[in-house]
Formats: structure tokens, C-alpha cells, sequence
């Protein structure tokens, strides 16, 4: 048998290593190898992992979506604390997930400060974004770690899954943002992005917000 150590393996942008029975021991020893200062993102579920590098265009719709994410969440003057792609697992779940992108808004409080996270003891993310664009997201470590929202973008659309019960619901709405219109904003954003630039964009869009929450006040 030929043991290599992880670092050995190479993983191109837009690519993914796919593999199979790997054991929790296992799963935390590759990620002390990776390290935590790394362009790569892992899904460990059930004995399977999967890692992936995401290309620069990945890179560029997760920043832009979680920078309107915060202007929403600003202008509905709501607290929150993003940790990014943090490391969530859960050992007697036999899962663990980097997201894109998360939010912490009904629990925020009880992230602020904290340096290491324990899903046996912490809350999961209120909110987890995905950005496929080299391939889909598979929910079951989400569904593990009980994240009641993902939003996940792909070919230009913005699908939003909510947990119900032990599994995930496709919504046109989102839990978090009930009033506005995501599922149709967010990519109509990210389009104009493509052509005005990201600054622009996020100006225009917290001008919608503002106009959005004064014509719909009660």
C-alpha cells in the first residue's frame, strides 16, 4: 500500500477530490494537514469527503451576495455576526461542512467573540450560502448540522432551501427576509454587477432597500 501524505495531492481550481471511507479520525487529521489558512473547501459526510477549490468567479458572487446580504440586514437594522467559511462538524453526526458564506442573526449574541465553534453545544448558522458553479452542493451535512436556511446560486438563479423536519423544502421565500423578494433581487444584482461594478451595484442596491421598506411600511 503507498501512503501520501495530503499536501502531496493537488486540487486545480473548478476541480474536486472525491473520497470514500474515510473515518472522523481521518476527516480531522486531512484537516489539520490543510490547514486553516487554505483556497479549498471541504463537505464530510457519513464517510465521504469532498474537496474543492473554487475558481475566482466563485469567489467573486460569494462576496458580492454576502455584501447584500449585510446591506439587508442593516437596513432592517438587525444584528448578526458572519463567520465566513468556517469549519462546522459534528462528530456524532459524522458531519461537517464549509460554507461559502454564514450568518448568525436570531443567535448572534452567542457568537461574538467566539473563536471556536462546537455544534454539539452551539447553535448552527441561521443562514448558509453556496456558490455552484463547478457543481452542486449536496444538503445532508447541512441536514446533519440542522441549518434551517441554505441559499444556494447556480446558472444565474438563486434556489432557497429551508429544513422541515429532516429535510430540505425548496421556498420562494426566505425565513429570514420574508418581505423581499431574494429569490429574484439577488441574481438581478449580481447581473448588474457584471457591468456597473461591485460598488455601484451595492449603492444601488441599498437605494432599493430604503425605497423597498419606506413604500411597504405599514
Amino acid at each position: 500500500m503507498v501512503t501520501l501524505r495530503f499536501r502531496q495531492i493537488r486540487v486545480t481550481p473548478g476541480q474536486r477530490v472525491i473520497l470514500e471511507d474515510v473515518i472522523w479520525q481521518e476527516f480531522e487529521a486531512i484537516l489539520d494537514e490543510l490547514g486553516e489558512h487554505r483556497n479549498s473547501r471541504i463537505a464530510y459526510n457519513q464517510g465521504i469527503l469532498e474537496i474543492m477549490v473554487p475558481l475566482p468567479e466563485h469567489e467573486k458572487i460569494k462576496v458580492i451576495i454576502g455584501d447584500l446580504v449585510k446591506i439587508l440586514l442593516d437596513e432592517l437594522d438587525l444584528y448578526w455576526e458572519s463567520l465566513g467559511s468556517t469549519t462546522f462538524k459534528r462528530e456524532d453526526m459524522a458531519a461537517g461542512i464549509e460554507p461559502d458564506d454564514c450568518f448568525y442573526i436570531q443567535n448572534y449574541q452567542l457568537m461574538i467573540g467566539k473563536e471556536r465553534i462546537d455544534l454539539s453545544v452551539d447553535p448552527p448558522p441561521d443562514l448558509a450560502i453556496e456558490i455552484d458553479i463547478t457543481s452542486k452542493t449536496k444538503a445532508s451535512a447541512y441536514q446533519a448540522l440542522k441549518v434551517p436556511e441554505i441559499w444556494r446560486y447556480f446558472q444565474g438563479k438563486l434556489e432557497i432551501n429551508l429544513l422541515q423536519g429532516d429535510k430540505y423544502v425548496k421556498s420562494d421565500t426566505s425565513l429570514i427576509f420574508p418581505n423581499f423578494g431574494v429569490i429574484e433581487e439577488i441574481p438581478r444584482f449580481i447581473e448588474m454587477a457584471k457591468t456597473t461594478g461591485t460598488t455601484l451595484t451595492l449603492r444601488a442596491f441599498r437605494q432599493w432597500v430604503r425605497k423597498y421598506i419606506i413604500t411597504h411600511e405599514p
